[in-house]
């Protein structure tokens, strides 16, 4: 009896199987390679590296296992020594980045709150 249960889901993990390698073969043909960042955008990344800070809302284009993807968060963490920053949880590279923009500058107090600390 167990048995036979045991054949009536069989074919369900087979459609799982299948499911699974489909997947794996669209994620192989979608890969992309490194593309070459103009002068210019090397610079508007620079110049917005350079203003970054930790706390900002950023929106990043970036290469990241074969694939271009794009992730929006806040930035946690800048290494510029190491090149790199911590969007929310993610590492990013700089050299990985092909395009970010600020989304939200970083929160400030106003004077009036800084008067009262």
């Amino acid at each position: 009896m167990r048995e036979e249960r045991a054949k009536q889901f069989m074919a369900f993990d087979a459609m799982k199987g299948l499911s699974e390698a489909l997947r794996d073969r669209e994620e192989r043909h979608s890969r992309v390679d490194r593309r070459e960042l103009t002068d210019e955008e090397k610079k508007d990344n620079n110049d917005v590296i350079a203003h970054a800070e930790k706390g900002m809302g950023m929106r990043i284009r970036y290469y990241r296992d074969f694939h271009e993807r794009e992730r929006s968060g806040i930035i946690t963490k800048i290494e510029a020594e190491k090149r790199y920053l911590m969007l929310d949880d993610e590492k990013i590279l700089f050299t990985d980045i092909y395009h970010m923009e600020i989304t939200e500058p970083v929160p400030r107090h106003s004077e009036e709150e800084d008067a009262r600390h």
